[in-house]
């Protein structure tokens, strides 16, 4: 989804984007909601802990805030527009059916599925000029290919790259291959 959101031209934001152990990560989400026009919530990162066995409802939470802030907040707050995403059709009754009635997309665990659902989403409610979604995941895939590499010259295991240093070697990424 990080990818999706660079292709096309928008800044994915997360409470892990700044470290800062003097501020609580729900006040980091706070602030990051308050100035976000547009939020991307994926449901179906509510998997079960391994060592706990009880699930993981942090995406939830960032949606019921999101979703609060757009109620009950100002004029800018009123204009925010959402993509909820899970990995089947109405998974999400089971443990949050209050949701019920909402358009939420899903992605079948598909990666490629999700960049699709993503860019259509974003090029609809920002009626920005966006690359076809065929373009965007083609793109992705070779970046898949790239990412190793890249990674590996970076200095980061490939399967473990800080959300920061993700973002930017995506996004460094994308502009490489526009240049070339």
């Amino acid at each position: 989804m990080i990818f999706a959101v660079r292709a096309c031209g928008f800044e994915a934001r997360s409470a892990r984007e700044i470290e800062d152990s003097s501020q609580t990560r729900i006040d980091k989400l706070y602030g990051i909601i308050e100035e976000c026009r547009y939020g991307l919530h994926d449901l179906s990162r509510t998997e079960l802990d391994r060592k706990t066995g009880l699930p993981r409802f942090n995406m939830p939470l960032e949606l019921g805030i999101f979703l609060g802030a757009k109620q009950f907040g100002g004029k800018e707050q009123k204009l925010k527009r959402c993509l909820v995403l899970d990995v089947e059709p109405y998974r999400y009754m089971k443990f949050a059916s209050d949701l019920s009635g909402m358009d939420i997309q899903t992605h079948g665990g598909k990666a490629e599925r999700a960049i699709v659902t993503t860019r259509d989403w974003l090029a609809n409610v920002s009626r920005r000029k966006i690359a076809g979604a065929g373009l965007v995941v083609a793109s992705y895939r070779r970046f898949l290919k790239d990412k190793p590499k890249i990674a590996r010259k970076a200095g980061f295991d490939p399967k473990a790259i800080p959300f920061v240093d993700f973002s930017t070697i995506v996004t460094d990424w994308l502009i490489a291959r526009r240049a070339g």
